[in-house]
Parts: structure tokens; sequence; C-alpha cells
């Protein structure tokens, strides 16, 4: 069943589709809606269990395009791009292979479709075993979460879902603070995240954009890209990883337009 998925609509023209990676918000892509926005409509979206979007029980890539394309009927929106990053890079291809004839064409940066192993483990269990009700403080929280994520970058991406509890919602002896993120679903259903898209083959134009300095995108996942998406082109961006759309925003955002006015 889907949910009503939290959106920030920003410009107009033709429909885009922002998706946001594991643990992050629309918020992250804002650089890239502010780059697209003076000739496209930005949707920029939280996904089911992050951000201001519902919580639920089940998370699974079927059940996130679902999600979308319900957004989609709410907003009239009979066909539109998509682009995704990371996690919301896999909703994009499982849209574009469950309802190919709704997705114009989509951008994918920085993953495969194919499964991973696991690489979150102890992201997971330091925003799990993080102790709310000793946080008083943003630093205190990133104290405790420092014993499980040494990057400091990576600590303040997590810690953006961290949220004040409003004053009027404060009770006495409860935390301050709470997540944002469903933490127990996205821990019990990570198999279902690290999993590849499912459906048959969508043969509309495609731009994987990868990270050089990532390895989320191997030589070895050319053959998957290929039988599932057989127009796809890969880009490569030097200097950049993982998050190449906050490393080097003016590539991306230059590739996504060329992409989009072809």
């Amino acid at each position: 069943m889907s949910v009503e998925l939290e959106g920030r609509i920003t410009g107009e023209g033709r429909p885009v589709i922002l998706l946001h990676g594991l643990f992050g918000s629309a918020d992250n892509l804002g650089a890239v809606a502010r780059g697209l926005e003076d000739q496209w409509q930005i949707h920029a979206l939280d996904l089911r269990n992050h951000g201001g979007s519902p919580h639920t029980d089940t998370m699974d890539y079927p059940s996130m395009a679902e999600d979308v394309l319900a957004y989609m009927d709410r907003q009239g929106l009979d066909k539109a791009a998509v682009l995704g990053h990371s996690m919301g890079g896999k909703v994009a291809m499982q849209l574009a292979l469950a309802a190919g004839e709704r997705i114009e064409r989509i951008i994918v940066a920085d993953i495969a479709p194919v499964t991973y192993k696991p690489r979150h483990d102890a992201i997971l269990e330091g925003l799990i075993s993080l102790d709310l009700q000793a946080v008083k403080s943003r630093k205190d929280a990133d104290a405790q979460l420092a014993e499980q994520v040494e990057t400091q970058a990576v600590r303040q991406f997590l810690l953006k879902n961290l949220e004040r509890v409003p004053r009027g919602e404060q009770q006495a002896g409860q935390p301050v603070f709470r997540w944002r993120l469903n933490l127990s679903v996205i821990e019990r259903c990570y198999s279902n995240l690290a999993a590849a898209p499912e459906g048959g083959s969508y043969k509309g134009p495609v731009l994987f954009i990868k990270g050089a300095d990532s390895a989320y995108i191997q030589e070895k996942h050319r053959e998957a890209i290929a039988s599932l998406f057989p127009a796809a082109q890969v880009k490569v961006i030097q200097g950049a990883g993982h998050w190449l759309h906050a490393e080097k925003t003016g590539t991306f955002v230059a590739l996504c337009r060329r992409f989009l006015q072809d």
C-alpha cells in the first residue's frame, strides 16, 4: 500500500522528480534542484521512512516506486523524468522497469542495478545505539556517534535527521531530540535496500553518472546495466566519489541539463 510522500515543488516546465539516498532527504539534492528549476518543474521528494514522509512497517523498491507513482497521480503528472541518487537511483530504476510508460527518462547517480553487500552496518549500529535520553545538544549526539562513525562529514549528514521535539510536545523525563528516520524498519529491511531493482527492461533514455573515486558502479556492472537499460549511457565525473552531486555540483548539473534537454 502506498503512502503520501512529502514533496517540495519549484520551477516551471516539464516535471523532474528528485529522489535522495539512504539516510537522506529531499534537502540533500537542493543544489541540483536549484540548478534545474529555471527550465524544469522540480518535485523533490522525501522517500518513505525518511524526512517528512510517513513511517511504514515495510520498505522495498516495488513499494517505494508505488509511493512515487501515487505522488504523480495526486499531482496530475502523466509522465515525468526521474533523477535518483544511490537508494533513490534504485527507486528510479524500479519505476522505469515497472511503469516505463510513466517515465520519460531517468538519471541514476552512482548506483548500479545490482545487489550489494552490506555497507552501512557501523552507521546503523551507531544511529540505533545513540542514547537520545543523554542528548541535550547536537554536540552530544555527535560525540556519541563518533564512536561508530569516524568521518565528521558523514556524521554531520546523518545528524541532519535528528530534530528537536517541539516544546509543546516535550514531556518531563523524555528525550528532547528524536529521529526523523524510521531506524528500526530501515535496519530490518536493509537487505531489501541492498537488493537489485526488479523487472524486465526499460528501453527509454537512461543516464548513469559515476563518481570516478566511488566503487558503486564498476566495470563488472556494465552487463547488468546493458541488459536492463539497453539505451543507457554512462558518464564519469573525475575527482568525485559517491556524493558526486555535492562534490562536483556544477559538473553534475551540467550533465543532467544536457541529458534532460536531449
